[in-house]
């Protein structure tokens, strides 16, 4: 219930704010080293693990993790992983409460905004195995 309070106060200063893109360097001296949480719409939605060297783990927090890197394209952080080659690229910016993330492929559909660090590690499931 907190988390879900947490995320709608989020969006509601996510929506308010308008800068500039973040540059590459800006972005990885951001997020290295950090977990960060993300909401859409006042809902949860995911959360990554920023590594180094440009290294990430996603999940929709549903346990099912997929490691895979970014890299800059321009203005865009583009995003691959390890089930989805094709690049999934974003412009973020740096709101009041954290980043806020706008897809560029459609960018009227997908928003996020970061919800939290909680400096907790992301809970990851091992490989499925077995029937």
């Amino acid at each position: 219930m907190f988390f879900r309070m947490l995320i709608a106060a989020f969006a509601l200063c996510a929506s308010a704010v308008s800068s500039e893109p973040m540059s590459a360097a800006e972005f990885e001296a951001y997020v290295t080293g950090k977990t960060l949480y993300f909401g859409r719409a006042g809902e949860a939605y995911g959360a990554e693990i920023y590594h180094e060297n440009r290294r990430v783990t996603w999940s929709f927090l549903d346990g099912d993790c997929k490691e895979g890197r970014w890299y800059p394209e321009g203005e865009l952080i583009c995003f691959v992983y390890e089930d989805r080659p094709d690049p999934q690229c974003w412009t973020f910016e740096k709101g009041p409460r954290g980043l806020i993330a706008t897809f560029a492929n459609d960018p009227a559909s997908t928003e996020l905004y970061e919800a939290q660090d909680l400096g907790e590690e992301m809970i990851c499931h091992g490989p499925k195995i077995g029937v």
